[in-house]
């Protein structure tokens, strides 16, 4: 588009709030890269007769924190929506900052129930493009419990709203399905020392043939470090999606061999992964792909097909987004009566040779390793 001389051009905003700095900053860098290679691509495509700007802020999975960098973007009266955050407690924090203001949120990695049944039913702002921690924790079950046979298991959880909900679903199905719950405790977020709990459950009789994680990639690394020091060798440590990165595997280090997780989706096998592929590797980015790096792009698609669609006005994109249908790299998006998606992806993850690796995939289920506890 061609502006005369003086003439200004319009400008348009899009808000991608995440934590950049702290212990889950690879996560939000992550999905920042693939909602800035939309949005950037975007802009080249022509289609657009304004140029639309990321508004990319921190909010440090700190829910005050994230409030802050909500109530900044919606006071932007250039910003006709947003995408947040990778944390459950922070986007419970900024719903109804973004409801107060009508300003449409996409929720592209935090998983509490809460975020789609309590404010999502509610209000039409708040929408969801990945799974809820139910859906997680059951397919945790059907998986870990059915499947593999682990019918034992110790708890630890943060104190989060993610790790009470992590604690809670897990309780329940551990009681649907007649698992035993040998021990729980729960830990503080920024805590570093686990040596008196695990060796508290080290002296259990029988000892659980798994320990469930509820919490996120810092102290769930650190955890998997210590259980070895403790002498749980002959433990599964298990989890869901907190852990689903691969910081993880750096911070544990060799200690991280056969975790498994119930993770985010995975699009290595989907048709438009190769080109989503070539086109991040083209622009530069210096992190890998993660299936955080997918929900980030698919995220700013949704928000770019609406924005097509209705044009820049704050009320018509919450109306757009609720009732879109979106072909992104997971599949076909649609959000049910309370903003959450209608797709479904999970992966089974284990932790081989210093990557997340599909567990259909790995050396564990061939045989050619054996996961411990059994």
């Amino acid at each position: 588009m061609l502006f005369a001389a003086g003439e200004k051009e319009e400008v348009v905003k899009v808000a991608f709030i995440a934590p950049f700095t702290g212990g889950n900053a690879q996560q939000g860098i992550n999905g920042r890269n693939g909602f800035e290679l939309a949005i950037n691509e975007a802009n080249q495509s022509g289609e657009f007769p304004y140029r639309i700007e990321l508004m990319a802020l921190d909010d440090g999975s700190v829910p005050e924190q994230g409030v802050t960098a909500a109530q900044k973007a919606c006071s932007d009266p250039q910003v006709v929506a947003a995408a947040g955050h990778f944390n459950s407690p922070v986007a419970l924090a900024t719903a109804p900052v973004f409801h107060e203001s009508g300003v449409a949120m996409i929720v592209w990695s935090a998983i509490h129930p809460d975020i789609t049944e309590k404010y999502g039913a509610q209000w039409e702002e708040i929408s969801r493009i990945c799974t809820t921690l139910i859906t997680e924790t059951e397919a945790f079950f059907d998986w870990v419990v059915d499947d593999l046979g682990y019918n034992s298991f110790s708890v630890i959880s943060d104190t989060t709203t993610y790790g009470k909900g992590c604690l809670n679903y897990f309780m329940d199905d551990a009681r649907k399905r007649n698992v035993r719950v040998a021990s729980v405790d729960e830990i503080n977020v920024g805590e570093t020392d686990f040596m008196a709990i695990l060796t508290k459950i080290k002296g259990l009789s029988p000892l659980p043939q798994a320990l469930y994680f509820g919490g996120v990639v810092t102290e769930g690394a650190l955890i998997r470090k210590q259980m070895l020091r403790a002498g749980l060798t002959d433990m599964l440590y298990s989890a869901i999606s907190g852990i689903d990165s691969e910081n993880y595997n750096d911070v544990a280090g060799e200690s991280a061999e056969g975790t498994v997780i119930i993770g985010k989706g995975r699009a290595e096998e989907l048709k438009k992964w190769p080109l989503f592929v070539e086109k991040y590797e083209k622009a530069g980015y210096k992190e890998a792909i993660s299936a955080r790096t997918v929900y980030g792009y698919d995220a700013a698609g949704i928000i770019l097909q609406a924005l097509k669609e209705v044009g820049p006005d704050r009320e018509k994109m919450i109306d757009a987004i609720r009732n879109i249908e979106y072909e992104g790299i997971f599949g076909t998006y649609a959000f049910d009566e309370k903003g959450q998606t209608t797709l479904a992806a999970v992966t089974r993850l284990v932790s081989q040779d210093g990557d997340w690796v599909l567990f259909e995939k790995s050396k564990y289920a061939t045989g050619e390793r054996k996961l411990p506890g059994k």
